[in-house]
This record gives structure tokens, sequence and C-alpha cells, in this order.
């Protein structure tokens, strides 16, 4: 007995395990999914100038031991601060807030 495996799209499957766009555990999940991916683009960032967590903590003035928090976890981490950190990596950070579908300029 053959057993076929079916493809499925991904939006299908977070459907079914996690949830429709729009109930809370869903949104939830978007949410933890974007806070994980600001952490790894501060990573990378500090990586490509060759800095150690230690040294841009120094430029910010924190402990190494919160870039790890903030590249880890985001979910801890006082805005302020995660701006600081993408100025010190001479990052641009642009942000948009969509209100019922209409952007808005900031």
């Amino acid at each position: 007995m053959v057993n076929k495996l079916k493809t499925v799209p991904l939006d299908k499957m977070i459907d079914k395990h996690v949830g429709k766009r729009g109930t809370e555990r869903r949104e939830t999940f978007e949410n933890e999914l974007k806070i994980e991916l600001l952490g790894q683009a501060i990573k990378q960032a500090r990586q490509e100038r060759n800095l150690t967590q230690e040294q841009l903590g120094e430029l910010i003035g924190v402990q190494k031991a919160q870039i790890s928090k903030i590249e880890n976890s985001v979910k801890n981490a006082r805005f302020e601060t995660i701006l600081k950190v993408f100025e010190a990596l001479g990052a641009k950070v642009n942000f948009n807030v969509v209100l019922d579908n209409k952007k808005l300029a900031l």
C-alpha cells in the first residue's frame, strides 16, 4: 500500500492548526511572528556591522544580556531601546500605520 502525501498551502495549515485570520489566537500568533522577525533583523544588522552583543550594548548603554534578550525575544524590550539599537547600527526604521485599510501618513 502506497501512502500518498498531499501538498497543502501554508495559510491553510495555519488556519487549521492556529485559527482563521481575525481570531484572537491567530492575531497572537501573527504578532509573535512579527516580533521574532524584528529580533532576527537586529541580530543580522549587528553581525553585518561586525559587532558583538557586548559592543552593541556599550554603544547604547545596556548590558550584553539585554542585547541577547532583544535578539531572541523582543517582547520584553522597551520600544525606546529597540530604536536606540537600530540607530546605533545605522539602520533606518520605517513604520506603517493602517487604519480601516487606509495607510496613515506619519
